[in-house]
């Protein structure tokens, strides 16, 4: 299935939700000689329960590093801001943001795009702002026989996570929401794993307090499966 998705784009609201929600399938793409281009709106400024150590625009500084050294370990080399504010990208006209992404959609002319569902995967605001952009580009510009893969969370997986996403906050009150049928459905190899844990270790600011309260070995369990309606 993977040498079938051909160069793949993938649309995302900040820094993290690329690795968090298709790492592997990066990874895997990467290592099946396809192209993959990352588009992330946001440099995640506000990502941080102190603020005071980390002001935005030293935030945004260390994320956007942080962002790069992560692709680097997945084999990623293409990349491109969008640059919105975080936590503003609601207020985003639909039209200006999907304008943009519009462009991007013909320069890379991708075989599939990989984004969020309606949903955002944890109902953050963002993540449903950049879902929207992203369904309205690859409407208006993707090439002909393109497909359009939404990050989702079986069921299934939701229940048996639930105790440990419900400790750390992961999901808004309502999410994830229940996915509809699967398009494709990866239980990544270990080695895949260990280099998507790898990846998301990159991103310190956002993982390395997670990492270590679950523990190396639930945290990599935790990441281990990635799937798309």
């Amino acid at each position: 299935m993977i040498d079938e998705l051909g160069t793949v784009l993938g649309i995302w609201a900040h820094p993290d939700d690329e690795a968090y929600l298709s790492g592997g399938l990066m990874a895997l793409a990467r290592a099946a000689g396809s192209r993959v281009v990352c588009v992330t709106a946001t440099r995640g400024e506000l990502g941080t329960p102190d603020p005071v150590a980390w002001p935005p625009e030293r935030l945004a500084g260390e994320r956007t590093a942080e962002l790069a050294r992560c692709l680097a370990v997945l084999g990623v080399t293409e990349h491109r801001w969008l640059d919105h504010r975080d936590g503003a990208c609601a207020a985003v006209p639909v039209e200006t943001a999907a304008a943009a992404l519009c462009e991007i959609v013909d320069e890379v002319r991708p075989d599939t795009v990989v984004t969020f569902g309606p949903d955002g995967i944890t109902g953050h605001a963002d993540h449903r702002a950049v879902a929207a952009w992203a369904a309205v580009a690859f409407e208006r510009s993707a090439p002909r026989g393109a497909r359009l893969l939404r990050a989702a969370i079986p069921p299934a997986r939701a229940a048996r996570w639930k105790p440990l996403t419900d400790r750390f906050g992961v999901f808004e009150a309502g999410y994830p929401q229940a996915a509809d049928g699967l398009a494709l459905d990866l239980r990544l190899s270990p080695e895949i794993t260990a280099l998507k844990v790898r990846a998301l270790a990159a991103q310190a600011t956002q993982t390395s307090g997670l990492i270590a309260a679950m523990g190396p070995d639930v945290y990599t369990a935790w990441v281990s499966e990635e799937s798309f309606a």
